[in-house]
């Protein structure tokens, strides 16, 4: 909004040519949603506590044990999330962009979701949603976000480009990349629903891989850097820095209040929302395989997820004490601190790796 409605004067004021540079405008949307975040969260705890009093806030899926000892914190956090992060967009990206409606759109969609299945959860209909119901109305939203960005794209928008390599591209067509597009936010939403299982377990990686994604879009943004580093280049991407700026430090504002031990869950409605952020970022720069390696954490845990149900069901037999893999550490007597500080440390590994990618090539 500074943009669109300041930086037109910068002819007759010169200092308000600070509004057109991406680093600027992504850097005060980062202090903007982690200050919201700082400033408004003790508020909304105390809301959802009142409005939250009595009812089951904390999952099934903890360990014998765990649960008790958390239950009586509010969750729905995601709410505070998605406000900081929509707000902050809102006020220092360029209106004009598509990407950053369809950014805001994509969340809003998801977080609502993730809303109504947190509502269910909190009125004792354990299950929320119903799996396949929730999987088919976040396919739906993806769907039209993946033709939107068809329609804004270029000519290689339905390539699938592949780290470590810098001419080796693969043609998804048109049905291809709405298909893999949905695969991979509706992944990502999940993976990172999978992943809120601790305090503060989802904040720092979360955080690391929307900087990521930040100094991403601000490169594949750019002409220059987009030859230098052979990459694909997307004509509008770097507004794409600000929103996941945002997004960062709205993450971290959150983390405040969620760091061990927790003074509020995101739930449904914040995890939902994180992950098809990251996750629509990653197809609108062309950098999906790069979420894998960047967001490897996510995966992690979503594969153990899935390795625990496939032993299961053909032997019989777990591989894990407990899925997701962080209950496993869990049961093994690892203290939740020093599972969560591991994994974070995990998590900028991966990014570190995944970003010397695009030097690699």
């Amino acid at each position: 909004m500074f943009y669109n409605f300041i930086y037109p004067y910068a002819d007759a004021w010169s200092f308000l040519n600070v509004f057109q540079y991406l680093t600027v405008r992504s850097g005060a949307a980062l202090a903007t949603s982690f200050f919201l975040s700082v400033f408004l969260f003790p508020w909304f705890i105390e809301k959802l506590k009142t409005v939250q009093v009595g009812r089951k806030t904390v999952r099934d899926d903890h360990p014998e044990g765990t649960t008790s000892s958390k239950q009586g914190t509010p969750s729905m956090g995601g709410m505070m999330i998605v406000a900081t992060l929509i707000g902050s967009t809102l006020l220092w990206g360029d209106l004009t962009s598509p990407y950053v409606w369809l950014l805001i759109s994509t969340v809003l969609g998801f977080s609502a979701i993730g809303f109504v299945d947190d509502l269910l959860s909190l009125k004792g209909i354990k299950r929320g949603i119903p799996g396949k119901l929730r999987l088919l109305l976040e396919a739906l939203i993806v769907i039209a976000v993946s033709v939107a960005i068809l329609n804004i794209g270029s000519d290689d928008t339905t390539n699938l480009y592949i780290p470590f390599f810098k001419d080796i591209a693969f043609d998804l067509g048109v049905f291809g990349f709405v298909m893999f597009s949905t695969l991979v936010v509706v992944g990502s939403a999940n993976a990172v629903n999978i992943t809120d299982g601790l305090d503060g377990l989802v904040s720092v990686p979360a955080a690391v891989v929307a900087g990521s994604f930040a100094l991403l879009a601000y490169i594949v943004g750019r002409t220059d850097f987009t030859s230098y580093l052979h990459i694909p280049y997307v004509a509008g991407a770097g507004e794409v820095a600000v929103f996941c700026s945002a997004l960062a430090g709205s993450m971290l504002g959150f983390l405040w209040y969620n760091a061990p031990p927790a003074r509020i869950f995101m739930g449904d409605t914040g995890s939902l929302a994180v992950g098809s952020a990251l996750g629509t970022s990653a197809i609108i720069l062309k950098q999906e395989v790069l979420l894998a390696i960047i967001g490897g954490l996510f995966v992690i845990e979503t594969f153990s997820v899935i390795i625990q149900v496939l032993s299961f069901k053909l032997t019989g037999k777990r591989v894990f004490r407990m899925a997701p893999i962080h209950h496993h550490f869990e049961h093994k007597g690892w203290p939740e601190s020093t599972i969560v500080v591991r994994f974070w440390i995990v998590s900028i590994i991966l990014a570190l790796i995944g970003l010397a990618t695009l030097k690699l090539r």
